[in-house]
């Protein structure tokens, strides 16, 4: 059993590791919490505002907003603006041959994108757009580098410029180090630009597995019965071979 969990830690450790090696950085630590319906609730609203447009998230339907504290009136209010209905699945409306004239490439359904890129992964992502003229967009990202996707967030965030620095190393090399500066200042400070994504994210892993909290929570409950189960079989077995002992 030893094994089998450092095996599964190694390979989640893994494959942060790959996505940090592809971008040449470190991620950041999101700072994600599943039981936080406020936050998923502006996390939400984030997305339909500045996702949905280009983004599905065709494995979930606005009604399943109720996990996180909202009615069908609310969802209506809060998430819906267009003639879709509460119990519709979250589809974009771009359509696929026009997204690839505009981006080159069909933007990805986002269902799932927290489970295959991680929660960190994307928190460093959404903090790491800067302006370079040199890409069709106009943007590029130090975690992923000439992303087919503009800064949709920079009115909040501002705009970053990448300043590089070549550094002397005790061993006698030399260190390239890469930071982003604010150029233009957003409508958001750092630090609530930075919860803001976070938010964001976390609804983002909220979509990969909507039913996780109550899952964790079916599984303490079926613990606690083993256990049970577990003295009461221990003390049928003593009543058994009391007589025999």
């Amino acid at each position: 059993m030893n094994k089998i969990k450092i095996l599964l830690f190694i390979l989640c450790m893994g494959t942060q590791a790959v996505f940090a090696a592809e971008s040449g950085m470190e991620l950041d630590k999101a700072p994600i919490d599943s039981t936080d319906n406020d936050s998923l609730q502006r996390g939400a609203e984030s997305f339909v505002n500045y996702c949905l447009t280009c983004h599905g998230a065709s494995y979930m339907r606005y009604n399943r907003h109720r996990d996180i504290g909202l009615g069908n009136d609310e969802v209506l209010n809060r998430l819906v603006y267009t003639d879709q209905k509460v119990g519709d699945l979250m589809l974009t409306a771009m359509r696929k041959k026009e997204a690839e004239e505009w981006f080159g490439v069909t933007p990805p359904d986002l269902s799932v994108i927290a489970r295959s890129r991680g929660a960190d992964w994307l928190y460093t992502y959404l903090r790491a757009f800067y302006r370079d003229d040199a890409t069709v967009t106009g943007w590029n990202n130090l975690v992923f580098d000439r992303a087919a996707m503009p800064h949709v967030l920079y009115e909040l965030q501002g705009e970053q410029r990448l300043s590089i620095e070549t550094v002397n190393t005790d061993a006698g090399g030399k260190q390239v180090i890469k930071k982003l500066e604010i150029d233009v200042p957003g409508t958001l400070s750092k630090t609530e630009y930075d919860r803001y994504a976070a938010d964001l994210v976390n609804y983002l892993v909220y979509l990969g597995e909507p039913a996780a909290n109550d899952r964790r929570s079916l599984g303490i409950i079926v613990m606690i019965f083993l256990l049970g189960m577990l003295g009461l079989t221990y003390a049928l077995k003593r009543e058994y071979w009391r007589d025999i002992h």
